[in-house]
């Protein structure tokens, strides 16, 4: 699933009137970018969902065939869910039984996911995050085990911890996880809210293991400056 709804704020004004699904890098879309990179790891049944300018997005993948893919929409068009809403309503979509990829549609990365799926199903995890050791705002924290213990905002000084941990590990989450659908039947949530405060819940019981993929590229394509670091790192 690639998470496409969200209002794209910190790329304004490119987003005042499209998706930030739609920003360009070296000539492709955010969109097509991330759609390639699911295909070229064996991924080809998506589902995207949407809400800013919705129209845009579909439009986009049904002039390029879905670029080769099978994609499906989920219209969150009413309102936006945030990442664990749309990823609730998109429930009926992971009905096979199998481990399944959620991904921002705002991130690039040459992360190796088929490496990441299977660690995530040799772990025995019920969702295994891809993280790295880089700079940012707010962080999760792992124990010794590679196990979620916790959150930390160093901005605010904010921090939650899920589970008793002698030694923390921050860890920059990359917005990409493999999840296993027994999720579904544990989240108590509903309406719109945030993944990360199913993560932070369900680990207290549960395995939320982390995937370090420090060294692999990666950039948050989250601000207008940010479009030309991803055009230098993904020539």
């Amino acid at each position: 699933m690639l998470l496409a709804a969200g209002l794209g704020t910190r790329l304004r004004p490119f987003t005042d009137n499209h998706p930030k699904a739609l920003a360009m890098v070296n000539g492709k879309s955010l969109l097509q970018h991330n759609i390639e990179y699911l295909n070229n790891n064996g991924i080809t049944d998506i589902i995207v969902n949407v809400h800013h300018f919705p129209n845009q997005i579909i439009a986009a993948l049904a002039g390029n065939n879905n670029f080769g893919n099978h994609i499906t929409i989920s219209d969150e068009s009413g309102e936006v869910l945030e990442t664990g809403g749309g990823l609730v309503k998109a429930a009926w979509f992971f009905d096979d039984g199998n481990p399944f990829v959620l991904m921002n549609v705002d991130v690039l990365t040459d992360l190796d996911i088929r490496s990441m799926i299977k660690s995530h199903i040799r772990s025995g995890a019920l969702a295994t995050l891809a993280v790295s050791t880089r700079i940012t705002s707010r962080y999760f924290l792992f124990d010794e085990n590679n196990m979620l213990c916790g959150w930390r905002n160093i901005k605010t000084g904010e921090e939650k911890n899920s589970r008793y941990s002698t030694h923390n590990f921050a860890k920059a989450f990359s917005g990409i996880q493999v999840i296993s659908p027994e999720i579904f039947s544990l989240i108590t949530f509903s309406g719109k809210f945030s993944i990360v405060d199913v993560y932070l819940e369900l680990s207290k019981s549960k395995s939320i293991m982390a995937y370090d993929h420090t060294g692999s590229k990666f950039i948050d394509v989250g601000k207008p400056e940010s479009i030309a670091e991803a055009e230098k790192m993904f020539r």
